[in-house]
Order: structure tokens, then sequence, then C-alpha cells
């Protein structure tokens, strides 16, 4: 029985290598977030602060489109290349992200900024932290905690 079993999972990889077919990944162009993008040549890269889905996203989506400046009006470029600025669970945000849902870059930075807004709702700015005062029957732990 254990011959048989390891003979038909075989098989099974041999029929997904040869025709492609039953094989998850092999339309390609149904895993791409943007299809029938153009690179320019000797297009680099920029280096770019990676996001880790922890901080602000207004800001930094700024920075992607500073860096991107000189591709401001290729929007495919700008959508295919947001996913080399993030990584840990940003980047798994991303590939899981539908390209029925993005359809332009618009779409794509609301969806950035919707996913990680509470990074801007629960950080408080320096002067609200400087105004911030214990209340009269409040510990210090609670005080440090809110």
């Amino acid at each position: 029985m254990m011959e048989r079993e390891k003979f038909d999972h075989l098989e099974e990889r041999l029929r997904a290598i040869k025709g492609g077919r039953d094989y998850p990944f092999a339309d390609m162009a149904k895993l791409c977030l943007v299809p029938d993008i153009i690179i320019p040549p000797k297009f680099k890269v920029p280096d770019f602060d990676k996001n880790k889905g922890t901080t602000y996203p207004k800001n930094h989506l700024k920075m992607y489109c500073r860096k991107m400046g000189a591709y401001a009006k290729d929007e495919k470029l700008l959508m295919h290349f947001f996913q080399e600025n993030l990584v840990r669970v940003a980047i798994t945000w991303y590939t899981n992200l539908e390209s029925s849902w993005i359809r332009s870059r618009k779409d794509l930075m609301d969806a950035f900024i919707r996913q990680y807004q509470y990074n801007s709702d629960m950080a408080l700015d320096r002067m609200q932290l400087q105004n911030m005062c214990k209340r009269e029957h409040e510990s210090f732990k609670e005080y440090a905690q809110r």
C-alpha cells in the first residue's frame, strides 16, 4: 500500500511539472497584483526603509512617494514596487490583497492606510504627552499605562 501511495504522489508531481495546469501556481498572471507591468530599462529599485506594519502609514507612504518621485506618472510601476518596502506582517498583508480590490495606486494607498490606521490612532504626539497629568485618585502605574 505504501508503495502505491508513493507512486501516486510521484505521478502527481510529474503531471504538475510537465503540464503545469494542475499546479496551483501555474497561472502567474493571477498571482500578480499589477498585471501587464512594463519595467523601464535600467530601472533600479531605490533603497527603502522597510515597513513592518508598526509605523504611521501616511508617513510611510509619503517617504515611498518621495523616493519613487521620478516615476510618479507610472501608476503600475508604483503599485508593483510598493511591495519592495514591506516586510513581516506588512508583506503578508500585501500578498493577500485581491487584484479585484486594487485597481489603482489610490486603492492601494487607501487599503494600506485602512490596514495600519491603528498605528496613528494609538500613538500620541509630543504635545498630547506633555499635557497629560496624573489624576487625583489615580495610581502612578495607572497614570503611566494611560
